[in-house]
């Protein structure tokens, strides 16, 4: 059994006032929310797994619990339970529209071959129910105006609007009209609001670089104002993992990762909710590689009566740290789920979901107590095998375990732990003629590697890194020595499943029979990373500071700070050390020889004042990128130091790191003295 189980798992607030994005390291895209009072709500996309349509609670915008799936089973035809070799990976349902009006949650969401879904509940932790409408909404937003009409947009690159019926069945005939144009610039997973009495739509653009566009206008059927980007560019500095782009069968076409600008991972597809004390928040996805797609939050600066995601310095750009939302309520700090699991419990964890709808009589948690048992159903491969029980994988590094009891397994049976995905992975016990063995089986190269199981209980373990792209499978025999098995994977991002990696238990026979059945006992999910600093602030301690990828080091020069050569004297003495110090919020200034580091209102100066106690000027927000450069926000400017190499000049005027890391804006730090 396996014990210990981690709980440390991505949270997004840092505990000291502050947050980091994403608010979930695991996917969680399309998302749509809402407030109802004091309360917030949220959901998002699920495809083609089961349950689906999560509902979130949070009382602050950074803390969220799970309440309930807005359906358990969507069973629509065989192609909902890879039956007759039909399938509905990447579709299933998305594009959720969550609403509240008159005492009722609504959730309106897509369906893949069918007409748009409407569930709906008096309380939000359910029971839901599902209602077919009759007409098909692409990527719709529904807004329950106050004078007791109710509209609808929806569309794809290009935008219709009309009325909806009393009984939110159908559209109401005579109404549908173009709304906007694809020459507008706006199109997929439009949110629409009423905002002091003008209507607001907020979008996702994706030709060229993403971007989330808005229009504005006095009346809901328009004309409208168009403003092309409200947030654009920010993709927290991630660079684009591997990407597969056409084919979905060997050889498969996969591009490399590359550091290019290109904008293509960038916070896009969201919209904006207001507190019960008056600020606004924005809320938009991210691609994040092969992870899946996360869920950003941003503060929103109105200006001109737009509402641009960003600070008033450096607007459509959002800061990856900053202070929590004012809601007027505070929170501990919490993840939705549990990610670790025993299997003790007589239901499964909220954070499981089927690959597809399963045979719910070939899966048990009571048939041998403390074990989740899957019987095998036959399937030529895994992208085919049912019940198929899924997790998302979290970021920015995680590693499951499982432990496996083979012992129930029949010939042709194979069972164990797989990274879902196209092209999948997996790592399992095979039961042939021989016995059985240990496997290995990457789809991508076709490759195979075995070895000979001696005994019938086995260890399984995935460490994926989703910052490097790369995974690689261990195994044990005593749940203690780890051997790597198999080569490195690549792990890749693509539009087949339109979902990330996925740790999943996976049992099938491939023999054309159902065969026996496979005793999980319980996953472990670490997460190396589970906080938004991979290296806690070094307050009160005396560090130097290098941009990344240079030879150079910051220092006092004249009154100023520079970047000089490590093979400058100053590198070795006083100049180039600076005092952390805590300025409360994940704040901080540094002190450094003859004062503290202070930035102009313009950003085009950064001096070293000679002052008692550090203010405003002299206080940078301490962030970190995804992949743990340090990154410093002045409260100044609303922008991040930067380094100019060719005068070694210090800036506090760059919006944010590219995805290089080479912009001079990503640093590394070191204690003083230390090599």
């Amino acid at each position: 059994m396996i014990e210990n189980h981690s709980t440390r798992t991505w949270t997004a607030d840092n505990g000291n006032g502050t947050f980091t994005n994403p608010l979930f390291y695991d996917e969680f895209s399309d998302p749509d929310l809402i407030r109802v009072g004091d309360d917030f709500y949220l959901t998002g996309t699920t495809n083609h797994t089961f349950p689906g349509l999560p509902v979130l609670h949070s009382k602050d915008l950074v803390n969220w619990t799970f309440l309930s799936y807005a359906f358990d089973r969507l069973d629509l035809g065989p192609e909902f339970r890879l039956e007759d070799g039909e399938e509905i990976y990447g579709q299933g349902i998305w594009a959720p529209c969550f609403r509240y009006h008159n005492g009722t949650f609504h959730i309106f969401s897509n369906v893949n071959g069918h007409t748009t879904q409407l569930f709906r509940a008096i309380n939000p932790a359910g029971p839901w129910t599902r209602t077919a409408m009759k007409c098909v909404l692409h990527d719709l937003s529904v807004l329950f105006d106050d004078d007791g009409k109710i509209y609808v947009v929806w569309g794809y690159q290009g935008l219709q609007f009309a009325q909806l019926n009393d009984d939110l069945t159908d559209l109401i005939p005579g109404t549908q009209q173009p709304l906007l144009l694809k020459d507008k610039g706006l199109g997929e997973g439009a949110h629409f609001y009423k905002i002091d009495g003008q209507y607001f739509l907020t979008s996702a653009w994706f030709e060229g670089r993403m971007r989330m566009p808005c229009a504005r206008s006095d009346r809901p059927e328009g004309p409208y104002e168009i403003n092309q980007a409200v947030s654009m560019d920010e993709d927290f500095g991630l660079a684009e993992g591997y990407r597969m782009w056409e084919s979905r069968e060997r050889p498969f076409d996969v591009v490399p990762q590359n550091t290019l600008d290109g904008g293509r991972n960038s916070l896009h597809q969201g919209g904006i909710v207001d507190t019960p004390t008056g600020e606004w928040w924005g809320f938009s996805m991210m691609d994040a590689n092969s992870v899946g797609r996360l869920t950003g939050l941003s503060p929103v600066t109105w200006q001109d009566g737009w509402p641009y995601f960003g600070l008033l310095g450096n607007l459509k750009r959002t800061p990856r740290t900053w202070t929590k939302p004012n809601t007027g309520h505070t929170a501990l700090p919490h993840a939705p789920y549990e990610r670790s699991d025993d299997f003790s419990t007589p239901q499964l964890k909220a954070i499981w979901q089927w690959n597809h709808t399963p045979d719910d009589s070939k899966w048990s948690l009571s048939e041998r107590p403390g074990f989740l048992r899957l019987h095998s159903l036959p399937a030529t491969d895994l992208w085919w095998a049912r019940n198929t029980l899924t997790q998302r994988s979290i970021g920015p590094v995680s590693i499951p375990t499982v432990e496996l009891d083979a012992s129930g397994l029949q010939v042709g049976d194979v069972a164990g732990l797989a990274l879902l995905n196209l092209p999948y992975a997996w790592l399992g016990v095979r039961y042939d003629e021989q016995g059985l063995t240990i496997e290995q089986f990457e789809q991508r190269t076709g490759e195979t590697t075995h070895t000979s199981l001696n005994g019938t209980r086995v260890w399984l373990r995935a460490h994926c890194d989703f910052l490097r792209e790369e995974g690689q499978f261990f195994y044990s025999i005593n749940g203690e020595h780890f051997e790597p098995f198999g080569a490195p994977l690549a792990l890749i991002f693509q539009t087949k499943t339109f979902q990330g990696v996925r740790y999943s238990l996976f049992h099938f026979n491939t023999q054309g029979v159902s065969g026996g059945y496979a005793d999980f006992d319980g996953i472990d999910v670490h997460e190396p990373h589970p906080h938004g600093l991979m290296k806690p602030i070094p307050y009160g301690q005396t560090i130097t500071l290098s941009p990344f990828g240079d030879d150079l080091f910051l220092v006092v020069k004249e009154g100023s700070l520079r970047a000089t050569s490590s093979a400058d004297a100053l590198v070795e003495g006083a100049a180039a050390q600076f005092q952390v110090v805590d300025c409360g919020l994940g704040r901080v200034a540094l002190q450094a020889a003859g004062g503290y580091v202070s930035v102009s209102e313009s950003g085009e100066a950064t001096r070293i004042e000679p002052i008692v106690k550090p203010g405003e000027t002299e206080t940078f927000q301490w962030t970190e990128t995804l992949y743990g450069d340090l990154i410093l926000l002045s409260l100044v400017t609303h922008r991040h130091l930067r380094v100019e190499r060719k005068s070694g000049a210090i800036f506090a005027d760059h919006p944010g790191p590219k995805p290089d890391r080479k912009d001079g804006s990503c640093f590394c730090w070191n204690l003083a003295g230390a090599k």
